[in-house]
């Protein structure tokens, strides 16, 4: 039942982002920096309301950026209030150490760098471990600044650019696309859950 049901309520507030435009950006930012992140949905977003033409470009760019740095900072705090302790129950001991290395060794550039990668590269893990290891908070919002709104200026611009092609990809493959994006958060929903899972599991005591 739930197969049916999950796709149906995704499809459902896909559409009503859709059509709130700018602010549905903001909203989906929130949700796609936590720690169950909807890969890709933000890019798809974002190129698909840029390709309308409704708003000039970089107006999709902004609320875009503006999203992932509300939801990106959310996250960074809660990890920053948790402590080392509070990245060790999210992550994977081996995950937090590669992390934590690459702040050891690039500092900004640890979290602009996967901000403005492509799916599925995560961002999720170098926001917590930027606030569990008490990164400056200027830093840090600087840097994600600059990662996000490098990647979603340059997808709002082929956007508008290429719109009339995006449209009408969509328009002959929307169900496919959404049915792809759907999986996709799905999946990332359920190894996240599976990690913090595991994670629970060994901190209770034999």
């Amino acid at each position: 039942m739930l197969a049916y049901i999950y796709p149906l309520l995704a499809a459902t507030i896909w559409d009503h982002l859709r059509h709130m435009g700018g602010p549905g950006l903001i909203l989906l930012g929130l949700v796609d920096n936590s720690v169950i992140p909807v890969t890709g949905s933000m890019d798809v977003l974002c190129i698909w309301l840029a390709a309308r033409h409704r708003e000039p470009w970089p107006y999709y760019a902004f609320m875009a950026t503006l999203g992932a740095l509300i939801g990106g900072y959310i996250t960074y705090l809660l990890a920053r209030k948790g402590g080392e302790e509070a990245m060790e129950r999210r992550l994977s001991k081996r995950k937090a150490d590669q992390v934590r290395q690459r702040f050891e060794r690039r500092g900004f550039f640890a979290v602009a760098l996967p901000a403005v990668l492509p799916p599925p590269f995560p961002i999720v893990p170098f926001l917590i471990v930027a606030g569990a290891l008490q990164y400056p908070k200027k830093r840090f919002l600087g840097a994600l600044a600059v990662g996000r709104g490098v990647r979603y200026t340059v997808e709002a611009f082929l956007g508008f650019h290429y719109g009339r092609h995006i449209l009408r990809f969509f328009s002959k493959y929307y169900a496919p696309a959404l049915a792809i994006l759907i999986g996709i958060a799905v999946l990332g929903s359920i190894v996240t859950l599976v990690e913090y899972l595991k994670h629970r599991k060994r901190e209770v005591p034999a």
